[in-house]
């Protein structure tokens, strides 16, 4: 069905209030989501520091939960994800420090990053750029930060030390020991041209 010149402009702007609805509703929702499993993992973590004499305290006070609270509510609470919850708390500590931009996988997958610096930076990053958890989850396997060289001196920053050392494009597809013609390298390239500017980083685009 073909839509009338006349009506287009209507609706377009009937489109973008739909999308900005969804996109609000998705961000309350997560934003309750977040605060949730927060407040869950601070009253786990509290629970066994207050019990943290009695052997393997912890271990069974997860596995208790996870049976009550699967009987109440149904998936959701299962032993491993009370551990995730867990460790959210224990790697985000201030509630009002999280980024409601990142979704419950994001962090989940940020809690798992033990050194807290490294962490807060991905935790940047992922906002700023807004990588989707697969792009995250591929960029701290191949240390994307660590391989940015940046100064201690946030304020001399050169181009040179945006680049990094070294690029890995293992999305290409290539066995690492081939031996890859310029034009061979070329086609994969366009045809991974998302994946390509994301490893270049910051300040690169594509132009026509």
């Amino acid at each position: 069905m073909s839509v009338k010149p006349e009506r287009s402009h209507l609706l377009s702007s009937i489109l973008q209030v739909i999308q900005a609805a969804k996109q609000k509703a998705y961000r309350n929702t997560n934003a309750i989501l977040l605060k949730m499993y927060w407040e869950i993992g601070r009253l786990i973590v509290e629970d066994e520091q207050e019990g943290k004499a009695r052997a393997s305290y912890g271990k069974e006070v997860l596995k208790n939960l996870s049976v009550q609270l699967t009987l109440q509510f149904g998936k959701g609470f299962d032993e491993t994800n009370l551990s995730n919850i867990r460790k959210f708390y224990q790697s985000f500590p201030i509630l009002d420090a999280l980024r409601q931009e990142l979704s419950w996988t994001h962090y989940r997958i940020l809690s798992r990053i033990e050194e807290v610096n490294l962490r807060n930076q991905y935790v940047k990053a992922c906002a700023e750029t807004g990588w989707d958890t697969r792009t995250l989850q591929r960029n701290i396997k191949t240390r994307y930060l660590g391989r940015v060289l940046i100064p201690e001196d946030q304020h001399s920053i050169q181009p040179a030390n945006l680049l990094k050392d070294p690029y890995i494009f293992e999305f290409l597809g290539f066995p690492a020991l081939d031996t890859i013609s310029e034009n061979n390298l070329e086609k994969a390239l366009i045809n991974h041209l998302q994946q390509f500017l994301m490893e270049l980083g910051k300040g690169f685009a594509f132009v026509a």
